[in-house]
């Protein structure tokens, strides 16, 4: 099983329609939770973009769309 310490609690609003969406992937899925859900398809989505887990000490500069001379 997942890890169960999680010390962020993160609030989002979602529209009737997003929470269908995201309730009929869930139970598709069989998903224990709707926050499972999330979680899982905020994985998917961030590997598919080919994002992973950022190494400590970097900043959020790092991570610009912009080169680094467009940014300054």
């Amino acid at each position: 099983m997942g890890e169960l310490n999680r010390g962020e609690r993160l609030q989002i609003m979602l529209s009737p329609t997003e929470l269908r969406i995201i309730d009929t992937w869930r139970f598709a899925k069989r998903m224990p939770s709707r926050a499972a859900a999330i979680r899982e398809l905020l994985k998917r989505g961030l590997a598919a973009e080919g994002f992973t887990e950022a190494d400590d000490g970097q900043r959020s500069k790092d991570f610009s769309v912009l080169p680094d001379k467009a940014a300054e």
